[in-house]
Order: C-alpha cells, then structure tokens, then sequence
C-alpha cells in the first residue's frame, strides 16, 4: 500500500456526494452510516465500485460473491472505500431466448449505475459469456478507472477416466445419443460429471475466450483469466485487483488510456493464437464502438491471417483451461507471440505488455505450442467471408471445421426458422446428403431477436446414422464459442434487415471457399436483383418492453450487434442532484 494511495481528495468525483457541508452531504453520507462505515471513509479517499454479475441464475458466476469479498479487501488494504452493487447477470444455460438479447442491456444498466453512483473506480466481475463484454461496455461508455476479475473456468470435467470438456461434448454426446451410440444412463452420467466445480467452460468456449481478451487487452491483471475458479489462487488475483483500483484512481488511469487500437489487434492476435470463440468478434466490436476506435471486421481477417493456432483446447484441439493454467495461460501465449504484439500496449497494472509478459514461462508445449511448430497454421482462425449471399461479412471458424469442407459447393436446404429445421430434423425421409448445405435463417439480432447461438445446426439424422459427422451449415445466427464445424455464421446484412440469405431458394447451389473468403449463391446478379425486389423480411414480433427497443435500434453483426445510440462513450459527469 502506497502513502499516496491512502491521501484523501476533497476533488475526487465521489465527494460531489460524501463532500458536502449542506443538505444533499448530510444525506448521502447519513443513510450510508446504516451499513455501520466509520465516519472517516468519507473523507475523500477513493471509493471503489464492485459491479457483481453474481447470481444463482447463472452457475458460472454463482460463486462471485467469495471474489468480492477478495475485492474488498484489497481496496481496503489500499486505503480505498469499496462499495458491491449488482448488475444484470446473463447465463447462458438457462436464459431465454438467448443472452446477447441482453447484453446490451448489461451495457446499458452498468453505465447508468456507474454513472449515477459517488464512484471513482470500477472493479467488473464477470465470467459467462455475455457478462464479460457487457459490462466493459458499459464501463467504457463512463470511462473511469476500471479492471475486471473474470471468475475463471471450472475444473475439467472427468468421465470414465478422460477428461471431458462443458460444450463441445454437450454436442458430441447428445448427437452419439441421438444416433443411438450412446445411451440415455450414459448420457445422465456424463452430465454429472461435465461441471463438477464452480466457474466457467473450460474449454475455449467464448466465456474462456472473452477472459483471455480482456487480459490481453490490458483491462485484466496479467495471468489471472485461466486460473481455476476454485484455486486458491484466483481469491489473491482479486485481492491484489483490489489494491491496484485504487493505485488507478490516483494516476487517473482511465479505461481509454489502457484499451487503444494496437490493444484490440494485440487482443486479435491472440484470440486467433487461442482458438477463439468467434463471438469474439462481436464483442470486440461491441467494445470498440463504445470507446469511439475505429476496429471493422476486416481487421479480424486481416491480422488473423498471419497467426497460426498454438493452443491446443477443445473444441479445436485436445485440452481444456485447467491445463492452460497449468501451462502458462495467457502470459505464455503472449509471450511466444511477443515478436507481432504491440508490447507497448499500457495494462491496468500500469505496466506495458511487453514488461507484463517479459519472463513469462510456458510449462507445457502439448498444451501451448511455439510459434514455429504451432498446432495449425497461420490461417487457421476465424475468417471473414463475403459474396453477394453476405455482402457486409460472415464468419468461419476454420480451426473447428472440416478441411474437406472449407472448398465446397452443394444445394441449399433452406428453413425460415431454426424450430422448422428442428421439428424434421430427424425425417429418414428428409431430402438431405452430406453435399447439402443447410441453411437457417431469421435467426440474427433482428429476425430472432437477439442473435442467439443456433449456427451449429444438428445433423439430420438420416446423416448421423450414416456416420457422417459434419456438414456446411449457413446462417445469420451465431454459434456457442465450445461449438464445432464447418459453419459459416454472422451472415451479414441478416435476413430480418433486408440481408440476400432472406432470398435463396431450397435447391440453389452454395459455394463456400474458405481460402478465397467467399461464400455465395450461384444465381445471377440479375436474378438476385429481382428476387430481392419482391422480398419482404421477416421481423421478429415484439410489442412492448426491451425487446421492442433491441429491434427498433440494434445493428448488424459486423458492426457488433450494440444498439445505434449507444455506440461511443456518454462521460462520467455526475448528472444533477438527486434532492
């Protein structure tokens, strides 16, 4: 703890509530003393914001309130005065329709929230997926000093002596259970053993994906997003969080003075080292919109290019975040990328990330490769494609596709609805053959609403029985970050906004190249014209209440899915008195 950090500010921004000598001082300060805080804590040292995302309702983050307590401590230590406030929390396994329905909604409550309350620094704690971007929006729409704590993934799963990982073999098991190769007691065992411990997915899924983001953005603590959620470890990462708020209060260390352009291509570049989810992309966007940088879709493809795979976690490869951790983590894999990273990327530890990262030692190259002898080559990300059937880009995660499949032309079989696909899927008479690409549309931020995670369509039956086990699958939808195959995702403009997936037809032939980052239908220009001419896109209904608003003013996938009048930042001026 340093002196300077213990110095009380009569300008800090929380004492324009605890400083005051008249009415409006007397009742801030007054009903705060019911929680029985010392009189002096308000004397104008820094006060520290705990945003939660805790809840029952979202197991990866139900153990968030033992990481507060961690906070806490820390910012006492510090001589900081830290206040806990719970913010929406979004869980994948249980909300419906889907939870980026919502995650800008997280964006907007924590903004207002941080905004409206005495706070001079924020401390996030987040860790399923939507809770991580959703409130560094938020926060970076206010732009105090700010960190995160991810809540970090859980213990491997363990069934029948191998590890298992929560996800990718959720689709594994439940497709070998629907083709009859495993049986329903099995799958019941499975199920209890796959999340056995607190915390997030533990593969590179996207919540795992978005915690090491935001650590090679600087916004986490270097080392911190893979340690278990049960390692001792992880409550002195968010101890130590809790000293250095403070510390980033007195040097004005803002979130825009960490989070810049060169750190959201050193985040790229390390999201295509990892195996990225490809919701990535459009959190990353989501996140650069609101801190006014200029980051497109083409900056993904662009730089993704030229990085091979060198983590070898499921779904693209073989092990899972503990034994990442294990391994080095994200330091590691920074480290054997150092020679392409901007290492003067400033941290929330007030290091750069090349002083970070310096002697950052990996463990384990079955688990993190070099960049020499990767696990795939360079190229092996997340590429953008684009073609008159997505003229604003879609999305291939090449690592977790079928090389057989990534150059491949075959006739469509279009459904309007994911629930349309779902209720034949399991037809033995279904018209369907692995060349056939199945397509599904109406399923993006608009046309659903919310964007949710149906891209990786199941695999007719009839196909499955037959021992096939991928095929190309077309959407505007996306897909879980644990999730695999050769699926062309984000389909942009989407079909409810006017997009030409609204117009192809059952039997139309779909070209995919990945090399060539095209995908397409092969109609001509003219055709495609007069189809569009007499097309009208189908909406998702909604009458009242969020979702109404979410579809009067979301915009697309490439643009990263936030609504249109919170993209940029709003400040962090205190708004008129409250009495």
């Amino acid at each position: 703890m340093s002196e300077h950090s213990r110095k009380a500010d009569p300008t800090r921004r929380s004492q324009e509530w605890f400083g005051g000598t008249g009415r409006n001082g007397f009742i801030h300060r007054s009903w705060m003393r019911n929680q029985g805080f010392a009189p002096d804590v308000f004397d104008g040292r820094p006060v520290i914001g705990i945003a939660t995302t805790w809840s029952e309702l979202t197991p990866c983050n139900a153990h968030l309130r033992g990481v507060a307590e961690a906070v806490k401590r820390g910012v006492w230590e510090s001589g900081g005065f830290p206040l806990e406030f719970p913010v929406m929390s979004l869980g994948e396994p249980l909300m419906r329709p889907t939870t980026s329905l919502y995650r800008n909604m997280l964006a907007m409550e924590s903004e207002e929230l941080i905004r409206a309350n005495p706070l001079d620094g924020v401390v996030m704690l987040t860790g399923c997926d939507k809770t991580t971007p959703g409130l560094a929006m938020g926060a970076a729409s206010v732009d105090l000093p700010s960190l995160m704590i991810t809540g970090g993934p859980m213990l491997n799963g363990k069934f029948r002596g191998r590890d298992i990982g929560s996800g990718t073999d959720v689709w594994k098991f439940t497709e070998e259970h629907r083709a009859g190769r495993m049986s329903t007691e099995d799958l019941y065992e499975a199920e209890a053993c796959m999340a056995r411990s607190a915390g997030h997915c533990m593969t590179m899924g996207t919540a795992s994906t978005m915690a090491a983001i935001v650590e090679s953005l600087g916004l986490q603590l270097t080392g911190a997003s893979a340690i278990p959620a049960v390692d001792s470890r992880r409550m002195s990462m968010a101890q130590l969080a809790g000293r250095r708020i403070v510390d980033m209060v007195d040097e004005g260390l803002k979130m825009s003075k960490v989070v810049t352009m060169d750190s959201f291509e050193n985040a790229i570049i390390v999201n295509a080292a990892l195996g990225g989810s490809t919701n990535a992309i459009v959190h990353l966007l989501a996140m650069a919109g609101r801190l006014g940088i200029a980051l497109t879709l083409d900056d993904f493809d662009a730089i993704s290019r030229k990085v091979p795979l060198l983590v070898n976690l499921m779904p693209s490869g073989q092990y899972l975040m503990e034994d990442f951790y294990y391994a080095g983590g994200v330091p590691a894999v920074m480290k054997e990328l150092s020679p392409v990273l901007h290492l003067d990327a400033m941290t929330v530890s007030g290091k750069t990330i090349g002083e970070a990262i310096a002697d950052a030692p990996c463990y384990n190259r079955e688990v993190i490769a070099t960049w020499d002898e990767p696990v795939q080559p360079a190229g092996s990300s997340t590429a953008v494609l684009r073609g008159n059937l997505a003229p604003n880009g879609a999305v291939l995660k090449i690592s977790a596709a079928t090389p057989a499949l990534l150059k491949h032309r075959g006739p469509a079989l279009v459904f309007d609805t994911n629930e349309e696909y779902i209720a034949v899927s399991d037809d033995p008479d279904l018209d369907v053959t692995p060349d056939t690409v199945l397509i599904v549309r109406n399923a993006g931020p608009k046309g659903y609403p919310g964007f949710p995670e149906v891209g990786n369509m199941p695999l007719p039956k009839k196909l499955l029985d037959a021992g096939i086990t991928d095929m190309v699958r077309v959407s505007d939808a996306r897909m879980s970050g644990t999730g695999f195959g050769t699926c062309v995702l984000h389909v942009a403009p989407e079909s409810a906004a006017g997009g030409p997936l609204g117009v192809v037809r059952t039997g139309d032939i779909i070209e995919l190249d990945a090399e060539a980052r095209l995908i397409r239908v092969d109609i001509s220009d003219e055709e495609l014209a007069e189809r569009m001419k007499s097309f009208v896109p189908r909406v998702a209904p909604a009458t009242r209440g969020w979702e109404q608003l979410y579809i009067q003013h979301v915009t697309g996938a490439d643009r990263g899915a936030d609504l249109d009048f919170l993209e940029g930042a709003s400040g962090s001026l205190p708004s008129r008195h409250s009495h």
